[in-house]
């Protein structure tokens, strides 16, 4: 149940590098706050002329908030999205934060076919994607949850592969890392509480319309 049964809409935003292009965007389209800021120790920083409040959280907690209705709406990655399972309805691809999610191995390491892997150890921060990923291929394997440096598991022996984001690819290559396999295209998403979305969907509906066309006319920087 939402902590708020008003006229507002309360906001999730990440921290981290989705958290300007998000509030920037919403700017654009006439919702905002003053001090909006990634750096405010306010944890609900509110704009009463055009009924908003914003949350800004811990990337990872975005969809939990929107599911439970403490947010009505929020900005998420797909693979934070997906790897959660919360239950939201995604609105829109917002088309920045783009990136990729795949697996890759040592590259003296490499082996013929992907079923060759079978039965060895992937190190990820999404286990739940990685497992039904390799499910998808007949294939079982041991998964290790790691939450920063990914790339290090097969550099020390704590696995035989990774299942991580990558953007660029750099990463991978100093680390003489190769990927073998796409799993997932990511990006940022607008998602909403499903409640919210009946009783305010003509707020939702027409702020969803008017970010379209702000991406559309590719205003977002």
């Amino acid at each position: 149940m939402a902590k708020y049964v008003d006229d507002y809409l309360t906001i999730a935003l990440p921290k981290g590098k989705l958290f300007s292009l998000s509030a920037n965007l919403f700017e654009k389209v006439g919702v905002t706050a003053e001090h909006l800021s990634e750096k405010s120790r306010k944890l609900i920083i509110s704009n009463d002329e055009c009924k908003a409040r914003f949350i800004i959280t811990k990337t990872s907690d975005v969809p939990t908030y929107v599911e439970y209705g403490a947010a009505d709406i929020g900005v998420i990655g797909k693979d934070v999205l997906v790897e959660s399972g919360q239950d939201v309805y995604e609105l829109l691809d917002l088309g920045f934060g783009k990136c990729r999610l795949m697996m890759a191995v040592p590259r003296e390491e490499r082996r013929s076919r992907l079923l060759d892997y079978a039965h060895t150890r992937v190190a990820t921060k999404y286990p739940h994607i990685a497992e039904q990923f390799f499910a998808q291929q007949g294939m079982q394997m041991e998964y290790i949850k790691l939450n920063g440096s990914i790339e290090l598991g097969p550099l020390v022996g704590l696995s035989e592969s990774i299942v991580d984001i990558v953007e660029t690819g750099t990463t991978l290559v100093e680390n003489d890392l190769e990927e073998i396999a796409h799993i997932m295209d990511v990006s940022a998403r607008l998602i909403v509480n499903r409640v919210s979305f009946k009783l305010k969907f003509d707020r939702i509906y027409r702020i969803v319309n008017d970010l379209k066309q702000v991406l559309e006319g590719g205003e977002v920087r």
